[in-house]
């Protein structure tokens, strides 16, 4: 997959409220009303990363869970990442 320029970076981080671009990922962060919440969402996440075959690097503590997403492989930000930050939000919504 090829790595993204950084106008295409800054197009598609416009339709993401609430992600920031920096170190070659993007990052988010959300808090949940308790520990349990987090960690359900973390699984509904893990289930579509698994699907995507594009998986996050995050940290839970308690009720924050902070997501940074970057493509390895092309040494930066592709459309994978873009698409599961989508869909992340995606679940956030549901």
């Amino acid at each position: 997959m090829k790595k993204l320029d950084q106008r295409s970076i800054d197009e598609r981080l416009d339709k993401l409220e609430g992600w920031e671009y920096k170190d070659d990922a993007i990052h988010t962060t959300f808090e949940f009303e308790n520990f349990k919440e987090a960690f359900a969402t973390m699984t509904r996440i893990a289930f579509e990363a698994e699907l995507q075959q594009h998986h996050p690097e995050w940290t839970n503590v308690y009720n924050t869970l902070s997501i940074s997403l970057s493509t390895h492989d092309a040494g930066g930000l592709t459309e994978k990442d873009f698409k599961l930050a989508h869909t992340i939000e995606d679940l956030m919504e549901s």
